[in-house]
C-alpha cells in the first residue's frame, strides 16, 4: 500500500507538470509562433533536439518552454531570471493548474542543460532563413553583401570566467572583469546576424575571421575594416568563390606609380606573397598560398567637416570595372558603418555589452539567445517593411523591442480568432515610423551627464575591506 502511495503521488505529480507544459506550449505556439512563425517555430526546435539526440525529463521549463523564457529575458529590461520565472507563472494563472513555486532554482538549472549546440543550431537556422527572404532587387549589382566586424563583451568577475577569457592584462588581480572577444559577420541587407566566433580578448580581429569564412556561401561580397586586409585573407575569401572589399592595412603605402591605371585613382596592382610565414598561419597553409595575387586599388578623399580621415584606400578583389564601378564600390564601403550600428543594438539597446551568467558555457549560450532574439527582432522589421512598404534597415529596432514586450501579454490574453488581428497591427506599428536617414550626420563624443565621483578600483575588494575595518 505504500508503494502504491508513492506511485498514486509521482502519477499526480506528472499529469500536473506535464499539463503545465502543455498549457504553456500551447500558448506560445499560438501566440508567440505568430511573430516567430517563420523564422522560428516549435517544430524547427523539435528537429533540432531530436537531431543533437538530446534527452529530457518531464519538467516544467523543458527545453522549448525553457528557451522561450530566456528569448523573453534577453528581450526584457529587467534581465533577472526571477522576472523570466514570474512571467511563465503569470501564464499560467488563468489556467486550472497548480502554481508552480517562484524560486528560480528549477529554472537556472533548465538553462544550463540546454545544449550549446542547439543554441549555435538555431541562430544559424534563424540567420539562413531570414536570408533567403531576399530577392534580386535587394542585392548590391546581382550579389548579397556581407560586413564583418569584432567587438567585446564583458561578464561576471568568477574564477570560471577568469580561467576561460581573462580580464586585460594590464588591469590587477580583483579589479577587473572577464572580457571575451567576439566576431560577427552581418547582412547588409536584413542586417541580421549571419554568423559568430568567440575567443579569448587578445584574439586579433583577422584570427576570428578566419574562422568565420566558412559561414560565407558562393558569389558573397565581404566589407571589412583595415584590419582584415591581409594577403592570405584575400586570396582565402577568393578560393571560395566570394570577393572582398576592405579597407588597405596601414602597413601599405599607397602609391600611383606601381600598377595598371583604369581609372581616376582607380588601379590594378599585383601582391607579392609574404618572404616569411605570417602570425595566425601554419606552414602548410603558408605554401599553399600562390607567388602572387591581382587586386583593385582605389582611393578617395573626404571633405566632410568632422570627419577624422581625410584620405581612404580600398582594395578590393572585383577586378571588373564595368561591372563594379568605382563609385560603387566607394559607395558599398561607405555602408561598412552599419555594422557599428548593428553591433552598438545587440550591445547597447538589447545589453549584451554586459552579461549575466557565471560560466564560460552559460555565457556563451547568453551570446546565442542574445544574437537569436535580435534576429528575431530583425524579422518582425522584416516582415513590417515588406508589408507596409517601408524599408526595413529604416526602422528602429529599439521600438520593435518596445511594441513586441507591449503586444504579447494581448497575443496571449486574444482568443485564436483576434490574434492574426492583433499581429497585423503590431506589424503596422513597428512600420508607422521610420528613422530618419542621416547621412555624414556628426555628433562629438561626449557625455553631459557627470558620473559619481567615487575612485576606482585598485585593489581587490576584499582588501578595501579589511581597509574600512581597520580605519
Amino acid at each position: 500500500m505504500k508503494y502504491f502511495q508513492k506511485d498514486e503521488q509521482a502519477n499526480i505529480i506528472n499529469t500536473t507538470v506535464t499539463l503545465r507544459v502543455q498549457i504553456l506550449k500551447d500558448k506560445f505556439n499560438s501566440s508567440l509562433g505568430l511573430p516567430f512563425k517563420e523564422l522560428l517555430p516549435t517544430s524547427v526546435i523539435e528537429q533540432a533536439l531530436l537531431e543533437l539526440k538530446t534527452r529530457y525529463y518531464r519538467r516544467l521549463f523543458d527545453p522549448i518552454v525553457t528557451l522561450w523564457a530566456f528569448l523573453s529575458q534577453v528581450l526584457d529590461t529587467d534581465k533577472t531570471c526571477h522576472n523570466a520565472v514570474s512571467k511563465i507563472i503569470a501564464h499560467l494563472v488563468e489556467s486550472d493548474v497548480e502554481i508552480p513555486s517562484t524560486d528560480t532554482s528549477a529554472y537556472c538549472q533548465a538553462r544550463s542543460r540546454l545544449p550549446e549546440k542547439l543554441l549555435e543550431k538555431l541562430f544559424n537556422y534563424s540567420a539562413q532563413n531570414l536570408g533567403e527572404k531576399m530577392t534580386e532587387e535587394h542585392l548590391w549589382c546581382g550579389r548579397n553583401v556581407k560586413v564583418i566586424d569584432g567587438s567585446t563583451v564583458s561578464m561576471p568577475d568568477t574564477v570560471e570566467n577568469q580561467e576561460e577569457y581573462p580580464q586585460s592584462s594590464s588591469q590587477k588581480p580583483g579589479c577587473g572583469f572577464p572580457i571575451a572577444k567576439i566576431g560577427v559577420i552581418f547582412s547588409l541587407v536584413t542586417g541580421a546576424a549571419v554568423a559568430v566566433c568567440i575567443d579569448v580578448l587578445n584574439t586579433h580581429d583577422i584570427k576570428l575571421a578566419r574562422n568565420l569564412y566558412s559561414f560565407l556561401k558562393s558569389n558573397d561580397v565581404l566589407v571589412g575594416d583595415r584590419a582584415f586586409c591581409a594577403y592570405a585573407d584575400m586570396f582565402a575569401i577568393k578560393k571560395l568563390k566570394c570577393d572582398a572589399v576592405f579597407r588597405k592595412h596601414q602597413s601599405r603605402t599607397t602609391t600611383m606609380r606601381k600598377g595598371k591605371i583604369v581609372g581616376d585613382c582607380d588601379k590594378l596592382v599585383i601582391w607579392y606573397k609574404p618572404k616569411s610565414c605570417p602570425k595566425g598561419l601554419s606552414k602548410d597553409e603558408f605554401n599553399a598560398l600562390p607567388l602572387s595575387i591581382t587586386v583593385r586599388e582605389i582611393y578617395y578623399d573626404i571633405f566632410i567637416p568632422g570627419f577624422r580621415t581625410q584620405r581612404v584606400s580600398l582594395i578590393t578583389t572585383l577586378l571588373d570595372k564595368t561591372t563594379y564601378s568605382t563609385l560603387d564600390i566607394v559607395g558599398l564601403y561607405g555602408k561598412r558603418w552599419d555594422v557599428e550600428l548593428d553591433l552598438r543594438h545587440i550591445k547597447t539597446t538589447l545589453g549584451m555589452d554586459v552579461l549575466r551568467c557565471k560560466t564560460p558555457s552559460m555565457v556563451r549560450k547568453e551570446i546565442y539567445v542574445y544574437l537569436l532574439a535580435y534576429n528575431l527582432l530583425r524579422s518582425l522589421m522584416w516582415s513590417a517593411g515588406i508589408t507596409y512598404g517601408t524599408p526595413p534597415l529604416r526602422l528602429s529596432l529599439q521600438g520593435t523591442r518596445h511594441h513586441l514586450n507591449n503586444f504579447i501579454p494581448e497575443l496571449l490574453a486574444a482568443i485564436s480568432t483576434k490574434r492574426l488581428k492583433i499581429y497585423r497591427t503590431l506589424l503596422k506599428v513597428i512600420a508607422h515610423k521610420a528613422v530618419p536617414d542621416r547621412p555624414a550626420r556628426n555628433e562629438p563624443r561626449v557625455r553631459k551627464r557627470r558620473p559619481k565621483a567615487y575612485p576606482l578600483m585598485t585593489k581587490p575588494r576584499h582588501e578595501l575591506r579589511k581597509q574600512l575595518q581597520t580605519a
